[in-house]
């Protein structure tokens, strides 16, 4: 399996995993308009020969600090369960390190999310959209971060159904 950034030529085959991963088009057209808005920082697909077996898109959140939004991953049904999301998420936190990026937001399973360092306390202080009991956040930066503030999600997420 090989990870790395999507490329023009992968964008339809990335709409097809998402909406085959998450049974509709939402997701995948998520993905489409955050492309479209300019908002996608690190889009990265995970490859074996010719088929992509999974992608993770990260994009800009509006942030008292450097943020990003880990939404939405997706790995193809046929080979979920061995490795390939995991893999992807290691990859794209690991960019946004490199990228300078002071933070992570993502809601989802605090179990599965838990493992790479995602926190429900370290995001409860947090207004956005998406606040909750699900809502966590994983701290990248050495420097000090502030530990409130408003976040704001870029337009397209507003379009989910």
């Amino acid at each position: 399996m090989i990870i790395r950034d999507e490329a023009l030529a992968d964008q339809l085959a990335i709409h097809e995993l998402h909406t085959l991963a998450f049974h509709g088009p939402a997701e995948a057209k998520l993905v489409d308009d955050l492309r479209q808005s300019g908002d996608m920082v690190i889009s990265l697909i995970a490859t074996e020969g010719d088929s992509i077996l999974g992608h993770i898109l990260l994009s800009k959140l509006g942030a008292p600090m450097r943020a990003l939004a880990l939404a939405p991953i997706a790995v193809h049904p046929d080979f979920q369960r061995q490795g390939i999301g995991s893999a992807l998420i290691r990859n794209g936190l690991e960019l946004a390190r490199q990228g300078g990026w002071d933070a992570v937001f993502v809601l989802g399973d605090a179990g599965y999310y838990g493992r790479f360092g995602f926190s429900v306390e370290a995001a409860k202080d947090y207004i956005s959209s998406y606040s909750g009991e699900h809502f966590m956040m994983l701290p990248l930066s050495l420097r000090p971060i502030p530990a409130t503030g408003r976040l704001v999600y870029p337009a397209p997420f507003e379009l989910l159904d």
